[in-house]
């Protein structure tokens, strides 16, 4: 008699239903693709401000980021005490060829600009190219990668937010450079144009603003005191402002989209309770057609032991190949992930630890829906079994 290893029992009761393994195994996978994916889109709005950001803050409108400020603020925040540099920056939005090819475009002073984020790397030539061409660009290298830019092409981006003052739509650029941005992956899909020459082209409507003012602080002060400093001057204005650190201003910018971890965690509360009720529910059933099956397999002498193993092992090999497949969908689609939204996220990021994570995950809730089912493999009694 060739001995059959609890390995290959369990395998060939997989199989036995294969509609039933299939769909438990097919929803254990989109569980852990989810997984995944919303850790990794948590994980990219909560990420946090590069070395280089500690002494930067932001203003911007009090009630609204898509309010401007008038464009003399600049001037005035750069003569307070404690104000070490001040650029400011305009959102230009708009779109390469279609409109699903978006990503962060802004309008800024090119000498300025790099010198307060002095953690991003543009070499100094491009630097004099950018300043040097009227109508220049710079934009990040995997930005340049991804669409196969070089130095002297020229590009148009439809714009969605600003006409020109001739009335088109349609802005031309000639690429000056490339930059890599700090570590905040947001910078990864950044294109840059000049201020002046957007403030020549846009619509007259349109002139005299900026989107927001980007500054660092001077040696010895508090950026705290900065801050405080800057509103408390145009509290009364009819455009006050909220100044905050580079870091916080991103959490403002994503919290208008709510609160992201909280609903990631949401959903993935419901997506697992849900999976544990399906899963278990179908252990429960398999279970009890086997008990005739668990019970003659006592009687040649498998253990109580040994049986309750085999039914703990059913479950936990079935939840764990489920979420290995789900979560390897998820690093195969992350590039292609990274293409579509990654402009709006700033990068998404599957490593090593979440998907190991993952895989924990997935062992555990094989141990929940299988403990029960196990139990009472243990205390089956042969005599009362195998007579119902």
């Amino acid at each position: 008699m060739i001995p059959l290893s609890l390995g290959r029992l369990a395998a060939a009761n997989l199989f036995r239903h294969p509609t039933r393994t299939l769909l438990s195994f097919t929803s254990l996978a989109i569980a852990f693709l989810l997984f995944m994916l919303l850790n990794a889109i948590t994980a990219a709005f909560s990420s946090g401000p590069s070395e280089g950001a500690v002494n930067r803050l932001v203003v911007d409108a009090k009630y609204s980021m898509t309010d401007n400020l008038p464009v003399t603020y600049l001037q005035q925040i750069r003569a307070l005490d404690g104000v070490d540099n001040a650029a400011s920056v305009n959102w230009f939005g708009g779109y390469y060829r279609d409109p699903k090819e978006t990503f962060t475009t802004l309008a800024v002073n090119p000498v300025e600009y790099f010198e307060i984020l002095s953690d991003y790397d543009i070499a100094p030539e491009a630097l004099a190219r950018f300043e040097a061409t009227r109508a220049g660009a710079v934009v990040s290298t995997s930005l340049a990668e991804k669409y196969g830019w070089r130095i002297g092409d020229r590009i148009t981006l439809r714009g969605n937010i600003w006409p020109m003052e001739n009335g088109s739509w349609d802005w031309e650029f000639e690429i000056a450079g490339t930059f890599n941005g700090n570590a905040s992956q947001l910078s990864d899909t950044l294109f840059l144009l000049r201020q002046d020459h957007f403030d020549d082209a846009v619509a007259s409507w349109a002139k005299n603003q900026v989107g927001f003012i980007l500054l660092t602080v001077a040696k010895g002060h508090k950026p705290e005191d900065i801050a405080n400093a800057i509103d408390k001057l145009y509290e009364n204005s009819s455009d006050p402002t909220r100044t905050a650190s580079e870091d916080q201003y991103a959490r403002q910018f994503v919290s208008q989209l709510g609160d992201i971890g909280l609903m990631s965690t949401a959903i993935l509360s419901a997506v697992f309770f849900t999976i544990l009720l399906l899963t278990g529910n179908t252990a429960s059933q398999t279970f009890r057609e086997r008990v005739p099956e668990l019970a003659a397999m006592k009687t040649l002498g498998f253990t109580d032991a040994s049986v309750a193993a085999l039914v703990l092992g059913e479950a936990v090999v079935l939840c764990v190949a489920g979420g290995a497949c789900g979560i390897s969908v998820a690093l195969f689609l992350e590039p292609a992930l990274n293409d579509s939204i990654g402009a709006v996220l700033g990068g998404l990021e599957m490593n090593l630890v979440s998907a190991l994570l993952g895989l924990a995950l997935a062992a555990g809730i094989g141990l929940l829906i299988g403990i029960q089912p196990a139990w009472s493999a243990k205390r089956l009694s042969i005599a009362d079994a195998l007579r119902d």
